[in-house]
């Protein structure tokens, strides 16, 4: 089992791909997927980039995870993602049978890991992850404000000009 230390290691390596994709200019979501301890697949937000709206860091990582291992089947495995998944990317979890979700920032416009909805926990499914919210939250949720803060005052000084 692992302790809160792990949790904010593996959550600081999302983090770390959630600023390589607003390097990109993308919303800077990352994602990590975590088996026996070692990382064995990293994602970040490529939606933009791809133009392409399933180029989530969460379904990049687990398709990524799915490869590695030769195998759909994701139940040893935690996703440590910064931002609460989509329903899309919830809906992924539970398809691919995740072990754990293990996300920093609340999402109370989309999040389907219990803002919103709890997608993984509705018992009508035939499996369930644990989910494991606000790790490194304040980090996480600083992220994505301070990008859209940019982008809005970019776009106000485009207008102005």
């Amino acid at each position: 089992m692992q302790n809160k230390n792990d949790f904010e290691k593996f959550m600081q390596i999302a983090i770390e791909q959630a600023k390589k994709a607003k390097e990109l200019d993308e919303v800077p979501v990352g994602a990590v997927i975590v088996k026996d301890g070692k990382i064995i697949a990293k994602g970040k937000n490529k939606k933009n980039y791809k133009n392409n709206s399933l180029y989530h860091a969460e379904l990049i990582a687990l398709n990524k995870a799915m490869k590695k291992l030769n195998d759909w089947h994701l139940y040893d495995c935690d996703l440590y993602v910064t931002l609460e998944p989509c329903p899309m990317c919830a809906g992924a979890c539970i398809n691919t049978r995740l072990g754990r979700i293990i996300f920093g920032a609340y999402d109370p416009k989309a999040g389907c890991c219990g803002s919103i909805y709890n997608l993984p926990e509705d018992k009508r499914f035939n499996h369930r992850p644990k989910i494991i919210g606000g790790i490194k939250e304040k980090e996480c949720a600083e992220i994505l404000s301070n990008y859209f803060k940019d982008k809005r005052k970019s776009k106000k000084e485009n207008n102005a000009n």
